[in-house]
């Protein structure tokens, strides 16, 4: 494990080339749809960020698809730091954000359905999720064939900050 105080914070549009990076990374993988650096910039106050000293290590954006359902998009963690929680950090702060902005549900679009499952997520057919599929995946090039999940929490579900293996972080607005 990788030592260093870890930081969660709003990220801030000077870090979109680090949120992009990162972002880049993890598609590359496979993990990922693509983000333009412009669609990033313009939208990185909504996206949270774990930083390790300087370094950006984590990202995720709470991307609004309707009044009631918001959205974890571009979660990414840096493959250095995956296994140290840092994934949990950012969908369990995504999920406060959603939750005290009045939304009722969290959604995420996945290749990695275990992972969100184990974070109070459930799977459900995509057409349950109808503002996605008119807000985004109609645009998509991958569209009908990306291979995601669909998956939703309520927002009322416990969160894996309540479980007792978290590591203390510094949280800043």
């Amino acid at each position: 494990m990788t030592r260093g105080k870890l930081t969660i914070r709003r990220a801030e549009e000077k870090q979109a080339p680090a949120l992009h990076a990162l972002i880049m990374a993890n598609l590359e993988e496979g993990r990922l749809l693509p983000r333009t650096l412009e669609e990033i910039s313009a939208h990185a106050g909504r996206f949270t960020i774990v930083m390790r000293g300087r370094k950006v290590i984590g990202c995720a954006e709470l991307a609004p698809l309707s009044p009631q359902v918001a959205e974890v998009r571009s979660l990414a963690v840096d493959a250095k730091e995956r296994g140290n929680g840092v994934g949990t950090m950012l969908v369990d702060e995504l999920r406060q954000r959603a939750h005290d902005q009045g939304f009722d549900k969290l959604s995420a679009f996945t290749h990695a359905p275990g992972y969100f499952s184990q974070m109070g997520f459930s799977i459900v057919p995509h057409v349950w999720m109808q503002e996605k599929i008119f807000t985004d995946c109609v645009k998509c090039p991958l569209f009908r064939r990306c291979g995601q999940y669909a998956m939703v929490a309520p927002l009322d579900a416990p969160s894996a900050a309540e479980q007792p293996h978290m590591i203390a972080v510094a949280r800043h607005a």
